[in-house]
């Protein structure tokens, strides 16, 4: 990265500046690699630190860096590339490589979600909750609750599967059973709530894409999917020709 002294340009010099960051991250650097501090950064492109952290928080907002307690900045890994069109999808997997089952137990669902299960919110039906997190370049990049009603899962046994992870394992391992007629989903962007900002290593109200998914099988919904993804890492794209209508989180 060479030094650059900034010319008088239509833009605001810390968007010009991320801009030259962006390709100097392009052309210099390495997935990983730490960038130089702010001091000499800032000496380099002549500018002020003010301005270089415009430009570096604009950067890490687009997914680009990443700021790493103790470590300093580094440059981000490519987006991760997340399907959510509905062509040939099926049901969550208990041995998806991407998601880690964390735990399941049983619960009131929010009153959104019971209506798209078709459940009276009022009545306090309980279904099987489960957690999971999506990890990539071993981060967390995602974290999902999926609401399983018990009529949908009715192989299920505290004995094959009493608790936690393994529960979750058990309720996706019933999932397996039923036909899967079809799916839609939503996409929207939202703000993290304090439990997901926890587990994706985000401050809560950090903006996310929440990805809603509900599962048709026998005439009913299923199951209901509602997945939570750091805005930084995932970006929206539509589907190709023929695919009016799906669309695709991808890098």
């Amino acid at each position: 990265m060479g030094t650059t002294q900034l010319e008088s340009v239509p833009e605001p010099k810390y968007w010009h500046l991320k801009t030259v960051l962006a390709e100097a991250l392009d052309s210099d650097f390495a997935v990983g690699e730490i960038l130089p501090n702010e001091r000499e950064l800032a000496a380099r492109f002549g500018v002020a630190r003010a301005t270089l952290r415009q430009a570096l928080e604009q950067l890490e907002l687009e997914g680009r860096l990443q700021r790493r307690r103790g470590v300093g900045t580094t440059v981000a890994p490519p987006r991760m590339g997340v399907d959510v069109s509905t062509t040939g999808h099926q049901w969550p997997a208990p041995g998806e490589e991407a998601w880690q089952p964390v735990d399941c137990a049983a619960a009131v669902p929010p009153a959104a979600v019971a209506r798209l299960l078709d459940l009276d919110p009022e009545a306090g039906e309980s279904v099987h909750t489960v957690r999971r997190l999506r990890v990539s370049h071993g981060q967390p990049v995602a974290a999902e609750q999926l609401y399983v009603p018990a009529a949908s899962v009715p192989g299920l046994t505290a004995i094959d599967a009493p608790s936690g992870a393994a529960r979750a394992r058990g309720v996706l391992r019933e999932l397996q059973h039923l036909t899967l007629e079809g799916q839609d989903r939503a996409v929207e962007l939202g703000s993290a709530r304090a439990d997901d900002a926890k587990e994706l290593d985000r401050l809560p109200g950090a903006p996310v894409l929440v990805v809603t998914t509900r599962y048709f099988s026998e005439g009913r919904t299923a199951a209901v999917s509602i997945a939570t993804y750091r805005a930084d890492t995932c970006r929206l794209t539509f589907g190709g020709p023929g695919e009016a209508g799906d669309f695709q989180i991808a890098s």
